[in-house]
């Protein structure tokens, strides 16, 4: 059991349910919180995320074979053979988007489903033909708070549109930061991220800092929209000039020290913008 668990990739799917979850609250427009229906919007979105995981490390076996960081998946290292990995991943994705349909709503089984799709037929295949696959897994990426909001909401409206926007943007210094650390590692796996394609790191550098620097005006739209207020918007500034500093001092020193810094600056910044982003709507 311990391996069908590890290959569901429990702590992406934990920043997956905490997006979600977010979505949800903001979708509830003050409105009453209906406790089974948020149950079920996670649930759902869980399990079509970790079905996503297990498709993805089906599709991947013979790459993560090749690479040292990802070898002993249970997979390749054949604790779980390619069939029984295939039936357990359909099993859970099926079981999320049934959950959604059937326990949340139309809207919210869609765009799961979507998220699904264009992660495992879009963005896993490009990986090995083109360095724009990051940009085409951000989409299915920072969908999960638009199943929260519509789950809440049956509809999208900008709040939904703008947490999108910030988990897009977060995305792409907290990969293309892993993606120059495993450089060597993809490159022998014949996965064509930006750091293999362009080994000097100028181009991946020059991303991380423009896409952490876009992060700052897409973090302070909340309070726009009343999502939030001046403590957030405080907050968020500086938690943005923050992660923009570890983005820019890759630029001038594009070493795996720095790209560290930069992954772990991504790990704390998004749970505090949202903790933040939730305390100051609470207190309003």
């Amino acid at each position: 059991m311990r391996n069908y668990i590890e290959l569901t990739k429990p702590t992406i799917t934990w920043l997956i349910l905490m997006s979600t979850a977010i979505g949800y609250y903001f979708g509830l427009r003050g409105g009453e919180l209906h406790i089974p229906t948020l149950l079920h919007a996670l649930l759902g979105t869980g399990l079509l995320a970790s079905g996503t995981a297990t498709l993805n490390e089906w599709f991947e076996r013979e790459a993560d074979a090749k690479m040292r960081r990802t070898r002993m998946r249970p997979i390749p290292s054949g604790r779980v053979t390619p069939r029984n990995a295939l039936i357990f991943g359909i099993a859970l994705s099926v079981a999320g988007f049934l959950d959604l349909l059937l326990a949340v709503n139309l809207l919210a089984a869609v765009w799961g489903m979507l998220s699904l799709t264009t992660y495992l037929f879009l963005y896993t295949p490009l990986k090995s033909r083109t360095p724009h696959s990051t940009t085409i897994g951000a989409f299915p990426g920072a969908m999960p708070p638009l199943i929260g909001y519509a789950a809440a909401a049956g509809k999208l409206g900008a709040e939904a549109w703008i947490l999108f926007a910030i988990l897009f943007l977060w995305q792409f210094p907290h990969f293309l930061s892993i993606a120059w650390i495993y450089r060597e590692d993809y490159g022998r796996a014949g996965i064509v991220m930006l750091p293999v394609v362009e080994p000097d790191g100028k181009s991946t550098a020059l991303q991380i800092a423009t896409s952490s620097a876009l992060l700052i005006p897409a973090s302070l739209a909340p309070a726009y929209v009343n999502m939030s207020g001046q403590v957030y918007v405080f907050g968020a500034l500086a938690l943005g000039l923050v992660f923009l500093y570890a983005g820019l001092r890759v630029v001038f020193e594009r070493t795996n020290l720095r790209a560290r810094h930069v992954l772990r600056a991504s790990v704390i910044y998004l749970p505090l913008l949202f903790g933040l982003m939730l305390l100051d709507r609470s207190v309003l």
